[in-house]
């Protein structure tokens, strides 16, 4: 099964397969996660007569039906991952006490970085002065930067920083929230409630009906976790930052026996520094992450930079994005008890007071 992105999204950004490569196997029947514990009962189905009969059509002449309009409210933050789309986690994040403005959190960069939107709304000059090296999942580029005095969300506070200006940021947002300043801090994200929350970690285990997946935290912040694809053990990126999961040469080599030509898709993906790099779609065996099963998953594997830049390129590793992590309906990221704490779609709606979400 294949589906596009809808059209408010940008075809490329940081991260991303264009929508040019049509990126498959989102959701639903094709891609979805299951814990390897027994699952209650289904209910039993509800008897036609209960079904409350249809209300009558108001203000429509005799023989005609009205049109009728359906509107949901768009998650302003916080939004799953569905067939149509691939699911999103910004921060409402204040600069220089104005905003609040849009950012990805992104588990997989370690700085944060705006767009020239923001830096226009702050009131900030750009110009070629002290530019930095960007570095995306294809390339890295020379970009400029802005000065700003506060960055601010939740607990997080940093001060007097400099923010690189970036092309493109996930699917329309205003930047890019990095892990600079996140390692005592836990964060809350609710894909159901379009919820997010930063504070400070009081290292709380995982709330009852929560899965608990140990993560090393290597290379400053980055977020790795052990998984196993079959006989296979390899390690696994968290990349809030990434909307499809990717995957480095090594991994494909692993895979070879289990892959036929015919299996392979030639794709491309296009980062935030807008350089491309081709690679091949393939589905993916089960992938065991804790005791979370990742199953019909469709991933591109290549010689990314990004590999290459996190020294990734002798052992077989993913990088597991927002069309994996968006079927979940609870993430928490703990970094001070280096744990994931997720909550399964579908699952029993989690207490606020409980989880200690402010």
């Amino acid at each position: 099964m294949s589906v596009r992105q809808p059209s408010d999204r940008p075809c490329c950004h940081r991260r991303a397969a264009s929508a040019c490569c049509r990126i498959a196997a989102l959701a639903g029947a094709a891609l979805c996660l299951s814990v390897a514990l027994a699952e209650d009962p289904p209910l039993p189905p509800v008897p036609p007569a209960a079904l409350p009969p249809p209300p009558p059509l108001v203000g429509a002449p005799d023989g005609q039906v009205p049109d009728v309009v359906v509107e949901a409210p768009e998650p302003r933050y916080v939004a799953p991952t569905r067939r149509d789309r691939i699911g999103r986690i910004w921060a409402p994040v204040l600069i220089n006490d104005q905003g609040p403005f849009r950012l990805v959190l992104d588990t997989g960069a370690s700085n944060s970085a705006v767009t020239a939107g923001v830096a226009a709304a702050l009131g900030l000059p750009l110009t070629d002065d002290k530019q930095v090296m960007l570095r995306g999942v294809t390339g890295s580029r020379q970009v400029p930067t802005i000065p700003v005095d506060s960055i601010v969300v939740g607990d997080l506070e940093l001060r007097s920083k400099r923010l690189p200006i970036v092309i493109d940021a996930l699917g329309g947002a205003e930047g890019v929230l990095g892990t600079e300043g996140l390692q005592d801090k836990r964060i809350f994200i609710d894909f159901r409630h379009d919820k997010i929350t930063i504070f400070r970690s009081h290292s709380e285990r995982a709330p009852p009906g929560f899965v608990t997946i140990p993560i090393k935290i290597v290379n400053g912040l980055l977020l790795v976790a052990d998984i196993r694809i079959g006989s296979l053990h390899a390690k696994a990126i968290i990349d809030t930052g990434g909307q499809g999961t990717l995957a480095n040469l090594p991994m494909r080599d692993a895979l070879s026996t289990r892959l036929r030509p015919e299996d392979l898709r030639a794709d491309e993906v296009t980062g935030a520094t807008l350089d491309v790099q081709r690679g091949d779609r393939i589905a993916m065996p089960p992938i065991r992450i804790g005791d979370l099963t990742i199953r019909g998953a469709h991933i591109t594997v290549g010689d990314m930079f990004i590999f290459q830049h996190w020294k990734m390129t002798t052992e077989p590793a993913l990088l597991i994005g927002m069309d994996v992590l968006g079927l979940l309906d609870t993430l928490i990221i703990d970094y001070k008890r280096h744990e994931l704490q997720v909550l399964q779609r579908g699952a029993s709606t989690p207490d606020w007071r409980q989880l200690g979400a402010r």
